[in-house]
Order: C-alpha cells, then sequence, then structure tokens
C-alpha cells in the first residue's frame, strides 16, 4: 500500500505570484544526500516578491554549491477544474443546468448544492448519484442500461456547452499558471494534466488557453481512461507509469479532498490550492 505523504494549502490567491518550480521542490521533495528532511507542510500565505525572489536565489545557491538543494521534480501533475481554470460555478454548473432545461428536466443545480455535489468524482456518476438520491426525471427511462445511456447523452451535450464556453476564452487561466508550466517545461520538467473531466473538455482548456505549443508538451489524462476515478489513485499512478517516472518523486498540485486523497494515495506529493469559485472541501489530511 502506498505510504502517506505530505500536502501543502495553498491560498486561492497564491498563482498570482507564480510559486517558482525549485521553490515547489523544496517544500515537497525529499532534499539530496546530506540535506535536512523534508519540510513539514504547513499552510502558505502569499509573500512579497522580494520573498519569492529571496527564495529562488537561495535555491540557485544551493544548485551551485551552497546548502543541499532539493531535487526538482520528474512530474508536475495538473488536475484541471479549480486549478488550471476556475471553471465549476460558472462553467461546468452552468453547462449541466443549460441541458438540463434543453430537455425539459425540471432540474437546476444552485451553487450550494454543486458544491456539495462536486464531491463525487465525473460528471456521469455526478448526475447518476443526484438522481438516485433525489428522484430521476419522468423523461428519464426506466431500466439501468437506458439510464446510463441517457445520462452519457446528457453528458455528452454539457461537454458541448462548456467547450464552447472555453473556445470563446470566457473562462481564463488562473493567474501564474502559465508562467509555472513554462518554468516546469523549462527545467525538463514532465507536466501533466490528471482530470475526472471529460477528456476533450480538458483538451480544449490545454489547448485553447495556454496555446498549441505548449499543448503538445503537455500529456492529459482525463475522463474514462481508467475505471475508477478519483479519489482511486488510478489515474495519478497511469500517469506516473506512462511518463515512466516514480510517483514519489511527483507533485501534484489539486483543489479537493478527492484529488488529494487521490495523489497522496499513489504516494505522490501534493501541494493543494484553493480556487476562487466553490469552495471544495479540504481535510488536514
Amino acid at each position: 500500500a502506498a505510504t502517506a505523504t505530505a500536502s501543502t494549502s495553498l491560498p486561492a490567491r497564491t498563482f498570482s505570484s507564480a510559486r517558482p518550480v525549485a521553490w515547489i521542490a523544496a517544500r515537497c521533495l525529499p532534499r539530496r544526500a546530506g540535506g535536512g528532511s523534508m519540510l513539514s507542510p504547513s499552510p502558505l500565505r502569499s509573500s512579497a516578491a522580494r520573498t519569492l525572489r529571496a527564495e529562488a536565489a537561495r535555491a540557485s545557491a544551493a544548485g551551485a554549491g551552497g546548502a543541499p538543494a532539493a531535487a526538482l521534480p520528474a512530474a508536475l501533475l495538473f488536475d484541471c477544474d479549480g486549478v488550471l481554470v476556475d471553471t465549476e460555478k460558472d462553467g461546468h454548473r452552468i453547462s449541466f443546468n443549460e441541458t438540463f432545461a434543453e430537455r425539459e428536466l425540471g432540474v437546476s443545480w444552485d451553487v450550494e448544492l454543486y458544491g456539495e455535489l462536486l464531491k463525487i468524482g465525473g460528471g456521469k456518476e455526478r448526475m447518476t448519484a443526484y438522481f438516485n438520491k433525489t428522484e430521476w426525471p419522468a423523461k428519464a427511462p426506466k431500466t439501468d442500461e437506458e439510464r446510463k445511456e441517457f445520462v452519457a447523452s446528457l453528458h455528452k451535450r454539457k461537454t458541448e456547452l462548456f467547450m464552447a464556453l472555453i473556445e470563446k476564452k470566457l473562462l481564463p487561466l488562473r493567474p501564474g499558471v502559465q508562467r509555472l508550466i513554462d518554468e516546469a517545461l523549462g527545467k525538463g520538467v514532465k507536466v501533466a494534466v490528471c482530470s475526472t473531466s471529460n477528456e476533450k473538455a480538458v483538451s480544449a482548456i490545454v489547448s485553447c488557453l495556454l496555446g498549441p505549443d505548449r499543448a503538445e508538451k503537455i500529456t492529459i489524462f482525463a475522463g474514462d481512461v481508467v475505471p475508477r476515478k478519483k479519489p482511486d489513485p488510478a489515474i495519478y499512478l497511469l500517469a506516473a507509469t506512462t511518463l515512466e517516472v516514480d510517483p514519489s518523486s511527483c507533485v501534484v498540485v489539486e483543489d479537493s479532498n478527492i484529488g488529494l486523497s487521490a495523489a497522496k494515495a499513489a504516494g505522490m506529493k501534493c501541494i493543494v490550492t484553493k480556487s476562487g469559485g466553490i469552495l471544495k472541501t479540504v481535510s488536514s489530511q
């Protein structure tokens, strides 16, 4: 079984100051031989620019023969929704509701309800759990197999509506994301996006908002690429295997409890950033 690993919680605005990759390595990965133990996890607050410059300078000095430096992660793995882009409240939720309205299902998810539903990984799984707990719409079929197809059709339409928002760039990248990805790629750190969202939607976000040149260098693991979704670690273990890196050398950036649980179960270090949209419950794991 994978051993529990450290997690660090960052405030919603942290990406605006784009912590450098060397700083992330210092917080999350063990130091090289002769160095001290891994830094203990603790909540972080946004720092002034001079503090970031000082941290970067210390990391650079360490690499030039000063104090033992932290090894860079072999891979930096991002969740998508709430990490790359604040998509939940004004993206996915709106697209779900528009789909329900088009089908005249008499269903609407408000912000509070959707925040609770986010504890369930995957859009199809989210709808199924909601209908099972409340009741299935009158227009829904009666057999389990037909209901599975019904939910899949709803999710397909919801994805089309969501992708239209992305293509119009109505949901921008979170501040600092592009800079962090550029620095990681520039230092030879592999970058991937691991999400329970539909693969087409995730690919649209990466391609439209990060640009085709970056998209070619970023591996995407999304949707039904694994049979079990977060909090199961399957998607992160698949990423490590595909990228040919050891899970313990990976750093994950997440924004939810189920994502944190998945990363830890995979034996990876995890940074938790609180998104500015719907607040997802994150325990002090």
